[in-house]
This record gives structure tokens, sequence and C-alpha cells, in this order.
């Protein structure tokens, strides 16, 4: 592609060669000839120490934050590199998201289910739908692992799957759109329709610093509605927002479209009623202006009603769909990989994996729990390094209060101490009364943890293992080892009722055999 061509809406300006651009990248170890490297300042390393390394590469182009280093090769100083790649990554796809009707979904919890649901409701209604979540992206028919621990991937591969999109002859997207994703602007040149809210609980403060920063990091993506220009396929924009969630006023306040509000608790645009949940999925009735239609969704946890609904309303209500089939859809999903995901091998008891992995979030899949069992409930989670610890505490505070027996464990520790990040969950377990050997307990090998859990679990219990759902590795230090607890939880029931089965995965923490 010509510069020129594609910094036209980017970053006009006079003056630039007009040079053959041969890819687009801000990682240095990608860089070959003909590339534009864009230099990037992240939490630990700042792309501008790399623009020599670039440059003897054989990129073309240059841009970052900083004036001209001097290496002979065009610069460009913008006044923000990651909006700048961001835009780039977009003209350099054609703008894809400027011919799909663009939803994006963000909350504290619920995202990946909302998306997931909102996806399988515009498919199944005929409409040429695109999904990108943490779980993976969906390209017509082709699926794409996204990463180990992805939330909303960079723009270059956003863009690009938003491009493969529109090739494919896709109509709509729908984007799980995370807190870093919108502050990083990862999903700047997304140009979104609609905006979907879960919900704003405790989480990610040690990015974000507060609470105000990470809900106005939230807020961003339904203040942005109004300032998109308007596109070929005329859907009205418009916010959904989640009225039993304390901060549906705050971004109502600060978005300029048509807002569409759900609630469980007889308020919004649109609500359900007379819900249930059980061990077959949730039930409820769709009810909104002039309709009431029966809902039943073949997936665990009562919180799950609002995920649900949360997709229902965006259909109804900002997309069209008519709600007597989106009743009918609803029945033929068929779950998210890793959230309130059954493993069951023939046990005399319910085997459970979640992505639980936030205070809120780990409070709802434990109330689910208990609704599910007639018996104990029996929890295994930790709490991840580098990310915030005050959820440490919290979580372990939650899990002693709901549950019978849990068990604080291992989970991506990365490159802090995993004995100083249990010593932080037992102190908050003690605080809130749990004694340990008795209601709690500390293993720090995941796999060991998971295989006690389902050891001491008997008939009518519910054995729920939280906080990694569809991942497929753990970081111990800066190496990700391959791991999935859904893997692991078979191979622990399979030891339990004495069958062949996977053997348990490996991680720095596990003891040898026989050790």
């Amino acid at each position: 592609m010509r510069l020129r061509a594609l910094l036209e809406e980017v970053h006009p300006t006079g003056g630039l060669p007009d040079l053959e651009i041969t890819g687009l990248t801000a990682d240095s170890r990608s860089v070959g000839p003909g590339s534009l490297f864009v230099a990037i300042r992240g939490g630990s390393t700042d792309g501008h120490r790399f623009l020599t390394e670039a440059a003897a590469k054989g990129a073309a182009f240059l841009a970052g934050e900083d004036s001209d280093p001097g290496l002979r090769v065009p610069y460009l100083k913008v006044p923000n590199s990651r909006l700048f790649l961001a835009s780039a990554a977009a003209a350099w796809n054609d703008y894809p998201a400027r011919r799909m009707v663009m939803i994006g979904v963000t909350g504290t919890d619920g995202k990946t289910t909302t998306a997931s649901l909102l996806h399988h409701l515009l498919e199944t209604t005929g409409h040429a739908t695109g999904l990108v979540t943490s779980v993976g992206a969906r390209v017509g028919g082709r699926e794409v692992d996204t990463g180990f621990h992805v939330t909303t991937p960079d723009p270059i591969a956003l863009q690009s799957f938003l491009g493969e999109m529109v090739a494919a002859g896709l109509t709509h997207a729908v984007v799980e759109t995370t807190s870093h994703g919108l502050s990083q602007h990862r999903v700047a040149a997304c140009e979104f329709d609609i905006g979907i809210l879960t919900n704003v609980t405790h989480e990610h403060l040690d990015y974000h610093g507060s609470f105000d920063d990470y809900l106005a990091a939230k807020t961003m993506l339904f203040s942005g509605l109004s300032e998109e220009s308007v596109k070929a396929h005329g859907v009205e924009r418009a916010a959904v927002l989640n009225q039993d969630d304390g901060s549906y006023d705050s971004i109502r306040s600060r978005t300029g479209v048509r807002v569409v509000a759900y609630g469980l608790a007889g308020k919004g645009d649109v609500q359900a009623i007379d819900w249930t949940s059980g061990a077959d999925g949730i039930a409820f009735d769709l009810a909104g202006p002039g309709y009431r239609v029966p809902v039943r969704v073949p997936i665990l946890g009562a919180y799950n009603v609002a995920n649900a609904l949360a997709a229902a309303a965006a259909a109804v209500e900002a997309l069209g769909v008519g709600p007597s089939a989106v009743g009918a859809a609803m029945g033929t999903f068929g779950g998210v990989p890793g959230r309130m995901e059954r493993v069951d091998l023939g046990q005399p008891f319910l085997a459970v994996v979640d992505f639980a992995h936030t205070p809120n979030a780990l409070h709802r899949a434990l109330l689910s729990a208990r609704d599910l069992s007639e018996g104990r409930v029996i929890a295994v989670f930790g709490s991840a390094g580098l990310r915030d610890r005050e959820k440490r505490r919290m979580m372990a505070e939650t899990s002693v209060r709901l549950a019978d027996m849990t068990i604080l464990t291992a989970e991506d520790p990365r490159t802090e101490s995993l004995e100083a990040i249990l010593d932080r969950m037992a102190e908050g377990a003690r605080h809130a009364g749990a004694t340990e050997g008795e209601t709690f307990l500390r293993i720090p090998d995941r796999g060991e943890a998971i295989r006690q859990a389902a050891g001491m679990a008997q008939a009518g219990d519910i054995v729920i293992v939280c906080g990694k759902g569809h991942e497929q590795s753990m970081a111990f230090g800066d190496v990700e080892h391959p791991w999935d607890d859904r893997l692991a939880l078979r191979a622990a029931l399979s030891e339990r009722l004495g069958r062949v089965g996977p053997p348990m995965p490996i991680l720095p923490t596990s003891r040898p055999p026989g050790g």
C-alpha cells in the first residue's frame, strides 16, 4: 500500500514520501523490508527503544511520540501512537467497520457470554455475523484462537479479523470490548453502532488506578457512539444499558444516543419476568413494548439471566429482530467454553469449570453453584499475579462465606511470589471467619488442588473450578505452561473413578510421580 494513501485519513500531512509500505507493525521482531513500524510505550517496554532495530531491519517508515531519532528513515511524530496504530490498521484493511453493523460488548463480567449469545441470535435469525471475544474469533465458518490470555486483540489483528469478515460477506460484527481495549485505543477505529454494558464492578484497579477511572474507560464505548459518522446501513446508534447496575445513571448521562434499558427488578424497557434457574438451564419471559415471549437458554447460572436479557434487548430493540425469533433462537444456544461448563464422567456429583476471576463473578458463580447443589459447594480458585491485589482478599472472603470448602491455589502468579499471593488470600479467608484446614485449604499446585476437590466430593455436592475457564496456559515467571482446567478436572475425575483418562497437566509446582 502506498504511504500517502494509507495516511490520507489517519494523519493528513504534506511532504510525505510516497513509499510502498509492505506491512504494519508495532513489534520490532516482525519488521521486514518496507514495513511501517509504530513505536508504542507499554507498561514494561517502550517501543521507541527499538526504532534503531526497526530501521536496521529495513523499515521504510517510522512513527512515534518522540522527536525524530535521526535514523535516515522517514519518521512521523504523532500525538498518540496507539491511536495512530489503530487508525492505520483500519486504513490498511480499507476501513472494514464502515461496511458492517458494529456491536461492542463491555462490562466487568459476562462480556463473552453476552457477545456469544448475541452472535448466535443474529446468525440464527439470518444475519451474517462475525464474532471476536476472549475465547476466539469467528469469521464465517472459520474459528480463530486469539491467544492464551488475550482480551481485546491488538488493533492490527482486530482490523484484520474485521477485514476478513467483510471479504466473507458478513454484515454484522460483535466485538467483546475490554476496559484495556478501550483505554489503549485497540478498538478506536471500530466505529461502533451499538454498545452493550453488562455491569461494572471491582476489577483491573491495578491498571486503571481507581474505580472512577475504570468506569471512565468503560464509558468510552458509549460516549463515542455519537461521534461516529453515519453509515450506509442506516442502523440507529444505541446504548444498551443494565438498569440494575450502579453504573447506569453515570453512563446514561454520558452517551448522546438512544438508550435501551434492560433489567430484572421490574425496571427497564426490556425485562426478564418470572425467571428461573436450574440444572437444565435458565428460563424467563422476555417482556418489552407490546410483547412477552417465553425464553429458555440451556446454560447454567442464574446470573446468566442478565446476560441473556442484554443480548435479547440488543437484538430486539437495537437491531430489529423479532421477539419470537429471539425466544426460539435462545433455546439452541450451545454455551461458551469455560463458562459454567460441566465436566461429566458419570461421577455422583456435579463438576463445573467457570471463568469467574473477579469478586463479583465469583460471588455470582458460587450463588449459582449453591442453587445447583443438594450438598456441599467445593470451590477451587486463585488470584493472578501482577494484577489487582485487593481482589485477592475480596475473593477469598467471598468464597468462604458462600462455599462449604474453599481451596486456594495457583492462577497465573507470573513473576510474583505464589506463596505471598496465597498468604494474602488466606488472610482474607481468616478475616471472614474461616479456619484453615477445616473450611479452607492452601494447595499451591492447581492440579493437586483440583484432585483433592474431586477426591473429597460426595453425592449431591458440586465442585466448581474458577478463574481460568477456556484458557490454555498458566504463567509462571515469564513462561506460559500448557494448562486447561477442563482437562485437569477430567484427569482428576478419572483418577477418582478409577478409569483411564488424560494425565494431569504438569506445572512448576507439581510434584514428580511418586514424589
